[in-house]
């Protein structure tokens, strides 16, 4: 019997993927641990694995495919000791049987005229209708055809209009919708139908036309991960009651410190970003303020001890939220160098799924685009999410004195079933103290 390669979940949440890229071709010889294929799940692109050894015997899902079901066979194997031409012919008779049941003819059974599809409307009557009626679908007495539009043989059968009665004003005598109008109705039992369709013609069109032809438009396929983005956040503004909560943080002593610190980790490579201490800032101020690390689970609320901080990172096919795990725990230093590696991989879609599922917070950062404020959208089932914005010279008061300072809008999205405005609030206070006094953030 040959061994089947079904499609594998490779994320608890996985449904369905995309078989982005056969690395193998029917004939060649796999044994355990060689990478089979490329699949494309909802965040990333991942390596499938060879378990069993032998030949592949048949190819059943091309690569590019979309959405096909985990458990799908997508492959055969032919092992040890088998013909993998006998191996390929079972599966391929096997599925032609399923779809034998498709491919039986028809029962013909007569349909009563009122189901008539619309498009053949024009060719229908009503049992009360006058014999003349079905000149209107385009023929005449005695068996010529009546060149007419689609459209105006339709709206002639609303209207009860005898076809034959008319003379086109189209190509080559063609009846076309404007030869319509003052047009009589050929029976009276059609008259109040007539006045009731009047408003008609003009709408009826634009189901058949929704673009108008000289309009440049396209209409690109979504990606799995565009799917998805749009169900988790259709899903995240429909159920969960979002309030947000902004603060204004000065950052002149933590472009300080950075300078500071960048200049003494340049012998080791590394660089840090305004970003990094942001994310160290927020998770600590998750643990100063656990009423705020939580989040909402239908009848439970969930409480964590540690601060895993989802971070968002811009990729070609949208976004996704890559995590630094016990960022309250770790060093500058090391969110840094953990960040840039992970952002790395986001962008080439060779993240892991606990790589990016999870976390207890996020952060979102648009101030590299000159954004100053802005309400992000919380990603479930997390509690809440930090907006910030860009950092901008702004008038400031020191010392009792008005100056020109670094300043930074920073908004707190918080599910409002989870977390009271109160708690979001002290923990909106907490991250402003942090970074504006921002040893805290090395010690």
């Amino acid at each position: 019997m040959p061994i089947e390669l079904k499609m594998p979940a490779l994320s608890p949440t996985m449904e369905e993927g995309t078989l982005a890229k056969w690395l193998v071709k029917e004939g060649d010889e796999v044994k355990s641990g060689d990478l089979l294929a490329e699949i494309e799940t909802d965040k990333a692109t991942m390596e499938f694995e060879a378990v069993d050894e032998g030949v592949i015997a048949q190819i059943l899902v091309a690569e590019g495919t979309d959405n096909v079901k985990v458990g799908t066979v997508i492959a055969t194997i032919a092992g040890e000791g088998e013909d993998a031409s006998e191996a390929k012919a079972a599966p391929v008779s096997a599925k032609a049987e399923e779809k034998e049941p498709a491919r039986a003819e028809p029962v013909e059974a007569p349909a009563p005229a009122k189901n008539v599809a619309p498009a053949e409307a024009g060719a229908a009557t009503d049992s009360a209708s006058p014999p003349a009626t079905p000149a209107s679908a385009g023929a005449t007495d005695n068996g010529e055809r009546i060149k007419a539009s689609p459209l105006a043989k339709r709206l002639a059968a609303e209207k009860g209009i005898d076809l034959s009665t008319l003379t086109g004003s189209g190509p080559g005598g063609r009846i076309v919708k404007a030869d319509l109008e003052g047009a009589s109705a050929s029976a009276p039992a059609a008259a109040p139908q007539a006045t009731a369709a009047a408003p008609a013609p003009a709408a009826a069109p634009a189901p058949a036309q929704p673009f108008a032809t000289d309009i440049p438009h396209t209409a690109d396929k979504l990606s799995n991960m565009r799917k998805t983005i749009a169900r988790r956040l259709t899903e995240a503004k429909q159920t969960i009651p979002h309030i947000y909560l902004t603060v204004d943080v000065q950052l002149d002593k933590l472009l300080k410190l950075r300078a500071e610190l960048n200049a003494a980790l340049e012998p080791q490579g590394v660089k840090l970003s305004v970003n990094d201490l942001l994310i160290k800032a927020l998770a600590k101020s998750l643990i100063q303020v656990p009423k705020c690390n939580v989040s909402f689970a239908g009848d439970q609320l969930i409480s964590y001890s540690r601060a895993d901080i989802s971070v968002a990172v811009s990729v070609p096919a949208g976004l996704i939220t890559p995590i630094i795990t016990n960022a309250d725990a770790k060093s500058v230093s090391a969110i840094s160098t953990e960040m840039k590696e992970l952002a790395g991989r986001a962008k080439e879609g060779k993240l892991q799924p606990h790589e990016y599922q999870g976390g207890t917070a996020s952060i979102s950062n648009m101030g590299m685009f000159g954004i100053t404020q802005f309400d992000a959208v919380i990603n479930p089932p997390q509690g809440m999410i930090l907006a910030v914005g860009a950092g901008e010279k702004r008038p400031w008061i020191v010392d009792d004195a008005l100056a020109i300072a670094t300043v930074m809008s920073a908004t707190g999205s918080f599910d409002h079933r989870a977390i009271d405005g109160a708690d979001g609030a002290q923990l909106m206070q907490a991250f402003k103290a942090i970074v504006e006094s921002p040893l805290a953030l090395v010690a």
